[in-house]
């Protein structure tokens, strides 16, 4: 299980940076990050390599989060993978609420992570992707 990290901002200048400080200062790897700004509350989505150090940086830091569950799933780095994951996911009914590419795992494999609207069905569907 893997966690995402969705941390409230004011959305003004510097926000990214100081939530990358924080984490850095307490040697957490981001391996994904979005921005959200334009939501009606704007937040900095963080998936990192170490949820507990995260967890405590960015409450010793007194920043407002939430967290959620995400699936991580290894893919075939070429054309037209993410399709077919996006794809399925939609025929069950379940709707991508934020994705990351997070890199590679060698030459030829891509892993990405998915939150969804519906977790454990997502968990379901994306357990056929892998290996």
């Amino acid at each position: 299980m893997t966690q995402e990290f969705e941390v409230y901002v004011q959305n003004k200048p510097g926000d990214v940076a100081w939530i990358a400080e924080v984490l850095s200062r307490n040697s957490v790897n981001i391996r994904g990050i979005s921005t959200d700004l334009g939501a009606s509350r704007p937040m900095i989505r963080v998936v990192t390599d170490d949820e507990a150090s995260a967890r405590s940086a960015l409450k010793a830091a007194k920043l407002e989060f939430s967290e959620r569950e995400i699936e991580v799933v290894s893919l075939a780095d070429r054309p037209g993978e993410l399709a077919k994951v996006a794809r399925t996911l939609s025929k069950a009914g379940i709707n991508i609420e934020s994705l990351y590419i997070l890199g590679s795992k060698g030459p030829t494999v891509e892993e990405i992570a998915v939150a969804a609207d519906d977790a454990a069905r997502a968990k379901e569907v994306l357990d056929r992707f892998r290996s």
